[in-house]
């Protein structure tokens, strides 16, 4: 009797394993390591689903995700980088999450913040649920603006100018005020996004001619027409923490990954002397941009039910905050900001300040390929303008450049307006 109840508690434990719910999670960077520790508690509180967490690097993950949706393999839900959204989406390979966020006793759209939330929102549907996010700000080293005359980074473009020509003036020649890579075109784009038009006009051609870039471009290359940046490449400069603790330059814009390196990298007697800044805005506090990650679900998902669940557990506002312990990823939400780890942190604050303001890149596919023709065209801007350029000068190389940009991006946004005409003759 004892060997034949034994042989069935086996049996019962064999059968309990088959009839578990495995539900496959994607998730890139270091961020796919951590989330394993945080699934655990959602497994003990879901028995019957398991939770297999695939970790994949940033480097192969968009390759993956398409391969995968092309051969039928994707997973169950992932987290996808915000400009890969429209991407999948428009493939048909995401499942529209309206129905299960209007159910949803935990997922809260008016508590996100908006630009955030909106980045997940295409043709009137909800696709995806912001993870961590992520923005451009000021970072800045307070004693070389206070000698300048400024106790903070200002927040209009005039006087931003004003405090960055004062720091200049009292660093040198051999020293700048701000650090803008010309190998990097986030901090062109955090400037356009301050703007009232769009980058892209009606999803279907470029928009770089319009008054609003033609400002932002022209501020942008009158801080290296000026020398209050150098004409420098990010591998041209040994890393911005070290730089900016050896005052190569006041200030430079990144995201919240820095508060991490200067305080690791920073002695002790300098940390006093750095903090953060929203970002300055053409007439007052400016936009920045909308990044990070958002969980999707596929429309081949085989545990779509499990995998929302996933979902809703992975935003709740306490768990957003111990993955804000574990990473320094911000977290989306407004509540889960109700922390005092994260309130009482002045260098943090500021980036919940920002994130009220942040703003999503167009929503097309072709977005990346455009951004990278944006920093291309951009450098080699950069790299006409010096002290001697006049403004009706630098006003042609704004022309030049906003026009080879919309040439450049209408080519590529050729293939979509085809489709898009097909589509609408269609309806």
């Amino acid at each position: 009797m004892i060997r034949a109840a034994v042989i069935a508690c086996v049996l019962l434990a064999c059968h309990a394993d088959d009839a578990a719910v495995t539900v496959r999670l994607w998730a890139m960077g270091p961020e796919g390591e951590v989330v394993g520790t945080l699934v655990a508690d959602f497994e003990r509180a879901h028995p019957g689903v398991h939770v297999e967490v695939q970790q994949l690097p940033w480097t192969s993950a968009h390759e993956k995700l398409l391969t995968a949706f092309v051969g039928d393999a994707t997973p169950d839900v992932t987290a996808l980088g915000n400009t890969w959204l429209p991407e999948l989406a428009e493939l048909g390979a995401l499942a529209p999450l309206d129905a299960e966020i209007a159910r949803s006793s935990v997922i809260a759209p008016a508590d996100y913040f908006p630009g955030v939330w909106d980045i997940n929102r295409l043709d009137d549907h909800v696709f995806g649920v912001p993870w961590y996010v992520d923005t451009r700000l000021v970072f800045y080293r307070t004693d070389l603006f206070a000698a300048a005359g400024f106790a903070r980074v200002p927040t209009s473009w005039p006087d931003w100018l004003a405090a960055l020509r004062a720091i200049k003036h009292q660093v040198g020649a051999a020293r700048f005020a701000i650090l803008l890579p010309v190998d990097e075109f986030e901090q062109l784009l955090a400037l356009a996004l301050q703007q009232d038009e769009p980058l892209i006009r009606d999803g279907r051609w470029g928009n770089f001619e319009s008054a609003g870039f033609r400002r932002a471009l022209t501020f942008y290359l009158q801080l290296f027409a000026e020398q209050l940046a150098p004409v420098v490449t990010d591998v041209q400069v040994s890393n911005p923490w070290d730089e900016l603790a050896r005052g190569y330059f006041a200030c430079f814009l990144h995201g919240p990954w820095s508060i991490g390196e200067l305080r690791r990298r920073l002695p002790a007697a300098q940390q006093a002397l750095w903090s953060t800044a929203p970002l300055p805005g053409p007439n007052g506090p400016g936009a920045s941009i909308a990044g990070g990650t958002s969980f999707v679900v596929f429309r081949r998902a085989a545990h779509p039910r499990e995998a929302w669940q996933l979902i809703e557990y992975l935003s709740r506002p306490d768990v957003e905050r111990r993955f804000y312990a574990l990473t320094g990823d911000l977290p989306p939400r407004r509540s889960a900001w109700a922390d005092p780890e994260l309130t009482g942190d002045a260098q943090v604050a500021a980036f919940r300040d920002q994130l009220e303001r942040v703003k999503r890149t167009p929503p097309v596919p072709e977005w990346e390929r455009i951004a990278t023709e944006m920093r291309t065209v951009s450098e080699r801007a950069a790299r006409r303008v010096s002290p001697a350029t006049t403004p009706g000068e630098l006003a042609a190389i704004v022309d030049d450049a906003a026009r080879e940009l919309d040439a450049r991006v209408d080519q590529m946004l050729d293939k979509r307006r085809w489709i898009l005409d097909r589509r609408e003759a269609a309806r």
